[in-house]
């Protein structure tokens, strides 16, 4: 008999991998370019050059047991201090090797953290919308996602609702910026109330509350914006990373995450994080894509090509009426739905083999996710279909 948790978990499983899957089924009876998928984030960009190269050399130049054997269950302390090396260069940050454990994933990442931190019970809170994965994240450890009503003007925090929810219960709070599914950065005036707001609870509480930063789309930014480190603005602030986006390596899962030592007792929080990757079977990042990926600290993925395709989706859907956020960052175009019913703004348009993601699996019901991380020419090609779409909503 399977278990009650992971039952619970079969029925909240990602609606947008559900989503996804849908697509493939229907490009297989319709053919592949009848189809318009903007369900998933799956970048359309292939990885910059020099990382098939550093994968290349890897495995050309270096012995079988350093390539392939154990390490420190944090990573290599060469590619460590390289990550650390990066971000002090870009940032302006102080952090060595022994502030970096490589991970698998943001998602690994992410799990490693809540199993250090959380106890049965705690409390996460995370600002809606937002990636709907955190829910079973926290759930795996006992932990609850404490929701944060959606601010529906211009999708920052919303700090008042957030300070009324902070209780003896919070563990942690997570954010995402640039944000999936918003791609809202939130600004600096926000993020220093944020922090206010954290450091008052604090004290008044009698204890820590932390600060998780997930930035998988942190280099994914448009119109010269630009994205803070966010340990500068809190103590008690853990940065989780991922190179899925800012290289196109979503598959090969590898990321990292940042204690800086301005943590409380970050020697501590560091030697559970560690224990975590190993006790939850990760055991350490994959070593190939350790190695491959020191070299490459300095490439990016084409952002240029989201930007093309953000601008040419974002134009025409607002010319047909629809009404759109236009993203600052990631590559997700988030849409209101022209009915209170978002479901059945999905379901109109799967008629016209357009796929996206309904809001309510990220806690904002009301709206839609479209990933544009797809060709140009597929977005191209969807626009008669998203005008059929209009029409049989009434609008422009």
């Amino acid at each position: 008999m399977l278990s009650q948790n992971i039952r619970q978990a079969m029925k909240g499983s990602s609606v947008i991998r559900a989503m996804f899957m849908e697509g493939k089924e229907l490009a297989e009876k319709i053919g592949e370019e009848n189809v318009f998928d903007f369900s998933l984030g799956n970048p359309a960009t292939p990885a910059p050059a020099k990382v098939n190269e550093s994968i290349k050399k890897a495995v050309d130049e270096l012995d079988s047991m350093e390539l392939h054997g154990y390490m420190s269950n944090s990573g290599y302390p060469e590619v460590r201090q390289a990550v650390a090396d990066n971000l002090n260069k870009r940032f302006g940050t102080d952090f060595d090797f022994h502030n970096i454990v490589m991970t698998v994933g943001a998602a690994g990442g992410l799990n490693i953290i809540l199993k250090t931190f959380l106890d049965p019970g705690d409390e996460v809170i995370a600002f809606a919308p937002y990636f709907g994965e955190y829910r079973g994240y926290a759930a795996n450890f006992g932990g609850k996602i404490v929701e944060v009503a959606p601010n529906l003007e211009n999708f920052q925090p919303d700090l008042v609702d957030f300070e009324a929810k902070i209780n003896e219960k919070t563990k942690a709070v997570i954010i995402n910026t640039p944000n999936n599914p918003t791609g809202v950065i939130y600004s600096d005036e926000t993020m220093q109330a944020l922090a206010a707001i954290l450091e008052k609870k604090e004290k008044e509480l009698g204890k820590e509350i932390y600060l998780i930063s997930d930035e998988p789309y942190r280099e994914l930014v448009y119109d010269g914006e630009k994205v803070r480190f966010l340990t500068g603005f809190y103590h008690n602030t853990i940065a989780c990373y991922s190179f899925s986006k800012s290289l196109s390596l979503p598959g090969e899962r590898i990321g990292y995450v940042v204690v800086p030592n301005e943590v409380t007792d970050s020697d501590d929080v560091l030697a559970g994080i560690e224990i975590s990757n190993r006790t939850l079977g990760f055991v350490n990042a994959p070593s190939l894509m350790q190695k491959a990926v020191a070299e490459c600290l300095d490439e990016k993925t084409d952002v240029a090509y989201y930007d093309k395709n953000r601008e040419l989706l974002y134009s025409e859907l607002t010319k047909l009426g629809f009404t759109c956020i236009k993203p600052q960052g990631a590559f997700y175009l988030w849409v209101k739905s022209p009915v209170a019913d978002e479901a059945e703004f999905v379901q109109a348009a799967k008629k016209h083999h357009i796929l996206f993601v309904k809001g309510s699996a990220f806690a904002c019901p009301g709206y839609v996710r479209m990933a544009y991380c797809v060709s140009y020419e597929k977005i191209q090609n969807s626009l008669p279909a998203f005008a059929k779409l209009a029409a049989d909503f009434g609008l422009n």
